[in-house]
């Protein structure tokens, strides 16, 4: 009986970082007496599964990134690829996304623990690579984002602040008395819109805070986008086995918008208008995509359970953080 060659015939999720599970779909995967072995960029990974139809492995350490081969001994001539993202930053601090500016310019944070003074709150990764410290001044830096004119803008969770980083990296405090003031977004009104991991959405307009919805308090931090429908996306982890992603109205109604996720985390919208979750789940967490019409199924974009955050480059790509590494994939986004 003639046995067929070893075949590969998909290869998912079709990014990753080191450390992420990428599955090998096909037919007469070798699996005995011994684990096949397979080698992604070059390097050997270590095998998590296998089946004659399916192997998961690991993604290595210390690839350059871009888009690499994956390939099993056995399987001579069999080559899918993954694209893997590089380190672009590491020895941070981070409890949720980074941002980009306009110029690809991707500002990442050095919180700490609660009340921990850190010598840089927030750091400059330019399009080159190179990093620089910018500010200085912010207790416990959390939460970031961009109003209108560009203008960064960063909570603190330490003191319920909200401050504007000027041009040359000092912070204005522009509204405070936030309680424990985590994520951050803009609205389509102008409006800054702030959330109390306590349980409350602020909406905040020269200076002054009003509550604009009420949502589960979170054991960690809240998270916000507004979706180009107008809604403004949260997700909010708490210790229940299962989490959701709330969505809020202009006129502050509350709805679920999906309620399956495990430890959802930092979210984002690319320029197609998809939601991109981080789900942090510990064993089944990574990065998720949703439409936001219709109904909601979340494709897996990449399966790794360390991830808290998600930001867009403008000039295309993604970058994918950990609590202390932020990782770039120069990858198109839409589909």
């Amino acid at each position: 009986m003639t046995v067929a060659p070893p075949r590969i015939a998909s290869v998912r999720p079709l990014w990753s970082i080191e450390g992420g599970r990428v599955t090998l779909q096909g037919a007469g995967f070798p699996v005995d007496p011994e684990l096949p072995r397979v080698f992604i960029g070059g390097v050997e990974a270590r095998v998590a599964s296998s089946s004659p139809r399916s192997i998961t492995a690991i993604v290595p350490g210390g690839l350059d990134g871009g888009r690499v081969p994956v390939r099993i001994e056995a399987a001579a001539g069999e080559t899918a690829y993954l694209d893997v993202g590089a380190p672009v930053a590491t020895g941070l601090h981070l409890v949720d996304s980074p941002i980009f500016d306009a110029e690809g310019n991707l500002y990442v944070t050095f919180s700490g623990s609660r009340g921990q003074e850190s010598p840089v709150s927030i750091f400059i990764v330019r399009p080159d690579g190179s990093r620089e410290p910018f500010v200085t001044e912010v207790p416990n830096a959390t939460s970031l984002a961009l109003d209108d004119e560009g203008r960064l803008h960063v909570s603190s969770r330490f003191d319920g602040s909200v401050y504007r980083i000027e041009p040359d990296g000092s912070a204005v405090q522009i509204a405070t008395d936030l309680g424990v003031a985590c994520g951050i977004a803009f609205g389509p009104d102008g409006a800054l819109y702030v959330g109390d991991r306590s349980g409350t959405v602020l909406r905040v307009l020269n200076g002054d805070a009003e509550p604009f919805a009420r949502l589960p308090a979170s054991v960690a931090a809240y998270h916000l986008a507004f979706g180009p429908d107008g809604w403004l996306y949260v997700s909010v982890p708490t210790l229940n086995t299962r989490d959701a992603v709330f969505r809020i109205s202009r006129a502050g109604k509350v709805e679920v918008f999906y309620e399956r996720f495990g430890r959802p985390q930092g979210l984002a919208f690319d320029t197609h208008g998809h939601l991109f979750v981080v789900d942090a789940l510990a064993g089944g967490g990574g990065l998720y995509r949703l439409r936001t019409t219709g109904d909601p199924i979340p494709e897996q974009i990449v399966d790794c359970s360390n991830l808290i955050g998600v930001a867009f480059d403008p000039r295309g790509g993604v970058a994918l953080a950990s609590n202390d590494t932020v990782y770039k994939l120069n990858v198109r986004t839409g589909g």
